[in-house]
């Protein structure tokens, strides 16, 4: 009986000795990342292809999936014809039709007819709205809000620009009546067009809540009409604008000076200028080529399917290589009409956030940051003071004229160039 126990005690001490070297011994797995290709197929062995959990909550983050199983079967007519009342027809099954139409399938016929019409499910909408309503919307409200912040900082700090001598109440013409219009159309038509894009922006966020949604419809509504047809009136002045202050605005060596000295808003160096200094230079091209941009994309969106442009503006990028400098994928050159206007409307508010911020300083500077420069846009006419602190170059240039001209120097008539 002892033997037996003891042969028995080592039996299994043997069995426990070889189990902890199969447990030791046994290989490590490799440490990689399962292969993209094998999950698919394991998923369409499993689930038939359909779309899984996973798929969802990825689509959701805005990260890709692998959906080739579902885009391959389209048209594929696995589904058998019926007779009978639930049964299918044409040996397509209604799985097979809403992929067609999620996967924007060319075999897909609806009744409205075109191809935009087919497009009724589109993934790149969910993230066009969680961009419009979580960035742009934070950073492009907090540009405008930090950019007021800065100014009253600044205002509290510097105070206003004051004349440093006596205005001597002989004038000059500094601007004429139709650059004046064309002036204020512009400005008149930006703050509109400012406005009313905003509310359409932030409406849903910010009026809803508080008046409700048939006064915030009824709010969009009207903005959405004020915007379409003021955008006519901005476009027409920003040419206007162009071809009436371009050569004045070209740079040159007068603009180094200009900076090096603050222009004279910071300090009390006044350095010399002529009818545009290098800040107003500044202001005029951000407005010309922003402002011009602010159209491309508005008339995109106002003809949508006339006028595309990201598909082709993506493909000469591609071309020239873009993506790479970037770390980043080709850009996508096969957009459906929906696609290019989501591109258009993000564009068009990002150029949109830019150009009031610049615009909010312009006004500030026009306004109460610098004594007698509201004249210049309201009657025309400034005090030779202000000229000579301000723009002294251009101010000789009038006096060189007047001189030649034999017009009395205390003449208001001479005009500006």
């Amino acid at each position: 009986m002892t033997k037996t126990k003891t042969g028995f005690g080592w039996f299994m001490g043997l069995v426990l000795v070889l189990g902890a070297l199969a447990l030791v011994l046994r290989p490590t797995p490799p440490s990689t990342t399962p292969d993209p290709a094998a999950l698919a197929e394991v998923r369409e062995a499993t689930t038939g292809g359909a779309q899984t959990l996973e798929d969802i909550l990825r689509r959701q983050q805005g990260l890709p999936i692998d959906d080739s199983f579902r885009r391959s079967q389209l048209d594929d007519g696995t589904a058998a014809g019926m007779a009978q009342q639930l049964g299918t027809l044409g040996g397509e099954s209604d799985s097979e039709v809403w992929r067609a139409l999620r996967y924007g399938y060319d075999g897909v016929e609806v009744s409205a007819g075109g191809p935009v019409a087919r497009v009724l499910m589109q993934d790149g909408g969910m993230t066009w709205l969680q961009f419009r309503e979580g960035p742009l919307v934070t950073y492009g409200g907090g540009l405008l809000l930090g950019t007021i912040g800065l100014l009253v900082i600044f205002y509290l700090l510097r105070g206003r620009v004051q004349l440093d001598y006596e205005k001597t109440g002989r004038t000059v013409t500094r601007f004429q009546f139709i650059e004046r219009f064309a002036h204020w159309m512009l400005a008149g038509s930006f703050i509109l067009l400012g406005l009313t894009g905003l509310l359409v922006l932030m409406g849903r966020l910010f009026i809803a809540p508080v008046f409700g949604l048939e006064a915030n419809a009824l709010i969009l509504t009207v903005s959405k009409f004020v915007h379409n047809n003021v955008s006519w009136a901005f476009m027409l002045a920003l040419v206007m604008v162009f071809f009436m202050w371009v050569w004045h605005n070209i740079p040159n060596r007068t603009d180094i000076t200009w900076f090096a000295q603050a222009g004279g808003i910071v300090g009390s160096s006044h350095p010399p200028a002529k009818k545009f200094n290098g800040g107003q230079k500044i202001i005029f091209w951000s407005v010309i080529l922003l402002g011009g941009s602010i159209s491309v994309s508005g008339l995109s969106l106002l003809f949508p399917y006339e006028l595309p442009l990201f598909a082709k503006t993506f493909a000469v990028l591609n071309g020239i290589g873009v993506p790479g400098w970037l770390g980043m994928g080709a850009f996508p050159v096969d957009l459906a009409p929906q696609e290019e206007m989501q591109f258009a409307q993000l564009w068009h508010a990002i150029v949109s956030f830019v150009l009031m911020a610049i615009i909010i300083a312009h006004i500030y500077i026009g306004s109460v940051g610098m004594e007698g420069a509201y004249d210049a846009m309201g009657s025309g006419e400034v005090d030779e003071a202000w000229a000579a602190q301000h723009h002294s170059i251009w101010l000789e240039e009038i006096k060189a004229k007047r001189a030649e001209s034999g017009t009395a120097s205390g003449s208001s008539a001479a005009p500006a160039e």
